[in-house]
């Protein structure tokens, strides 16, 4: 079975946003969201961008160390 680092997706109130990304960062999301619909079960890819984005700044330590306090 294939290891990827997103998981199962939590559903959110989205945010929309309109971004402009080159040809082969689009063609890479969308069989990213292809297999990890198959990893998961799910029948259909999956919106990604936020949710790695949002694993990106998580894992990221000099930004956990700087980013404003919410709480």
């Amino acid at each position: 079975m294939t290891k990827l680092k997103l998981g199962d997706l939590a559903e959110d109130k989205p945010v929309r946003l309109t971004i402009e990304l080159p040809a082969s960062v689009h063609r890479d999301l969308e069989a990213y969201g292809r297999v990890l619909a198959e990893t998961t079960g799910g029948g259909q890819a999956v919106p990604l961008i936020a949710p790695m984005l949002e694993r990106f700044m998580a894992t990221d330590r000099g930004f956990r160390r700087h980013r404003p306090r919410t709480d």
